[in-house]
């Protein structure tokens, strides 16, 4: 390639990198094929007029800008497993059902439904005024209504091994499901499930066109056609990521106006959360998620609240989040350490929580003093869980040492560089009480597979609630769901707990299916299958001219309703 070509295609990346405009990436692949100077001319020319259309002319007031470090891997929701996929396929992709700021379950393609007297049947009417984004695979109307049919498809496909989505557990519990009609969507459980209304949330239940599974296949991952507020403009991977408005998105708000107000989403993927929030302060991003070791003093106080100096340029929102924090223990491998309960006891005796979160955290979360059930759920019931005691921690190592004849135990603690603080802190005050520990800091990506294999002994992790109810936090740790056909990482197996949770996912009464929780949290307290840390929360920054973002407790990312004012200069 001449080092012309390679100028002007740097210039267009660039272009597109530093904007939300329309890019076609076909005739950027005129460069594989013609490096003529007329495609050059006709590739450049095509680009700017394309900036000057109807859709595009909109100012940079109307593009909401934010950055993924943790990069997106797919904007398929067959596999929005994580956050950092989940949030660009709520911008895509609408289900059946949705749910509110307030977790409740409400309308989305669905406009009502009915569950059957035995609870094991849900019938769907679906609206009338749903269509896919347009594109040309659907003819000269270049787009096409939603109908019960759709979701039958995207239902199966789901389920399909050859797919092998990780969202697929969400159906287990399914019998059987059909479209009756076009408008009329029928699904009928194994048994009684009563919070099967919030998987159906899930963005793993999104509804997409066959025509574009057909066409695309295992592209469309890259190629996302759905019915969302955002519709995909382009993806230059591991660089930036362009959605632009839906202009026939069937949402209004509450004034009939059509939903969503801005015009366009960027994302960007800085690796670092250092160089995002350098991004974030000088204003090049509208939001920023989170918090990191490395600018958390600088940003927040000790008592977790903004800082004085950043009182007038930006805003922070914090609320419950039902994500608890923790540390697996694997007892199903070769290590033979933590398999004795008395160990495990020792360490979650072993540190102080309050301290952690004060010094650590900086006050952003709750000590996870009350077993694995956040605060937040009905079921929670503040039950006396874990609380530092250093003389309790060492009653157990000894018990510990009385039955493996092992004087000072060394375990293994794996995490990635984000919790390393965290877990060096812990480190500390465990080998005060006679434990000795090794932290392996490793990648996110390898983290997430060692856990899910089994390879580590103890692993930092998270579990952040797909649906609003605790049957999800539990679910991990059901025998039958040991990974890697389910999220229990920890291997714990346990007959009494086994039929508790059994019990739970057939019980419609509230009382009583709460009770049955509580019951199964206290089991994980006895038995320590895990250490748990803090219960998280949401944290959220954003520019002063940003309105209308709100703040939920399982932090999905919704911009339908979000506004930028103009900033007078």
């Amino acid at each position: 390639m001449s080092s012309d070509t390679y100028k002007i295609g740097l210039f267009i990346r660039m272009i597109a990198y530093k904007t939300a405009l329309p890019f076609s990436l076909s005739l950027y692949k005129l460069l594989s094929v013609n490096r003529s100077r007329v495609a050059w001319m006709y590739l450049l020319c095509h680009f700017f007029s394309s900036c000057s259309d109807h859709h595009s002319n909109f100012s940079d007031n109307q593009v909401f800008r934010y950055n993924e470090y943790s990069n997106i891997t797919t904007l398929d929701p067959a596999f929005a497993k994580d956050q950092r996929n989940i949030w660009p396929a709520n911008l895509l992709f609408n289900g059946l059902v949705q749910l509110d700021d307030s977790l409740r379950i409400t309308p989305s393609i669905a406009k009502s439904w009915s569950i059957s007297e035995d609870g094991k049947t849900y019938s769907f009417l679906l609206r009338n005024d749903v269509y896919y984004h347009q594109h040309s695979l659907f003819g000269k109307d270049s787009t096409r209504s939603v109908i019960a049919s759709d979701f039958e498809y995207s239902l199966n496909r789901l389920t399909d091994p050859k797919v092998a989505s990780p969202g697929a557990w969400v159906l287990q519990n399914v019998n059987s499901f059909e479209a009756k009609n076009d408008s009329i969507f029928e699904i009928k459980l194994k048994q009684p499930f009563p919070p099967f209304l919030g998987l159906l949330a899930m963005k793993y239940c999104s509804v997409v066109p066959k025509e574009a599974l057909v066409y695309f296949g295992n592209e469309f991952r890259a190629n996302p056609i759905g019915t969302g507020p955002f519709k995909f403009k382009l993806w230059v991977e591991n660089t930036k990521l362009v959605l632009r408005k839906n202009h026939h998105y069937f949402e209004r708000d509450e004034h009939g106006n059509q939903l969503p107000y801005l015009e366009a989403v960027a994302i960007t993927f800085l690796p670092d959360k250092q160089s995002e929030f350098l991004q974030f302060i000088q204003g090049n991003l509208d939001f920023m998620k989170s918090l990191d070791a490395s600018y958390k003093d600088d940003i927040i106080t000790t008592d977790g609240e903004l800082q004085d100096k950043y009182t007038e340029k930006i805003n922070m929102q914090k609320g419950a989040y039902l994500n608890t924090e923790y540390l697996g223990i694997f007892l199903n491998g070769d290590d033979q350490i933590v398999k004795n309960k008395w160990l495990r006891k020792a360490i979650n005796y072993g540190f102080d929580r309050e301290k952690m979160i004060t010094y650590l955290r900086n006050g952003i979360g709750t000590p996870a003093v009350n077993g694995f059930i956040p605060d937040g759920l009905p079921s929670f019931n503040a039950q006396k869980g874990y609380v530092y005691d250093s003389e309790k921690a060492m009653v157990c190592l000894s018990k510990f040492q009385e039955e493996t004849g092992i004087k000072t135990p060394e375990i293994t603690i794996t995490t990635n560089s984000n919790y390393l603080d965290i877990c060096e802190y812990i480190q500390r005050e465990l080998e005060k009480v006679g434990c000795k520990v090794t932290i392996d800091v490793i990648p996110p990506s390898t983290l997430r597979q060692g856990k899910a294999n089994g390879k580590l002994s103890i692993f930092r992790a998270s579990w952040i609630a797909d649906y609003p109810d605790a049957e999800n936090y539990l679910s991990l740790f059901y025998s039958k769901n040991f990974t890697p056909n389910g999220p229990n990482y920890t291997h714990f197996n346990n007959k009494n707990f086994d039929k508790l949770y059994e019990a739970s996912i057939s019980e419609g009464d509230d009382v009583k299916r709460y009770s049955l929780y509580q019951k199964m949290d206290s089991i994980l307290i006895e038995e320590a299958p895990i250490v748990p840390l803090y219960y998280d929360e949401v944290i959220r920054f954003t520019q002063k001219n940003v309105r209308g973002l709100g703040i939920n407790p399982i932090d999905l990312l919704d911009l339908r309703k979000v506004v930028k004012d103009t900033i007078k200069r």
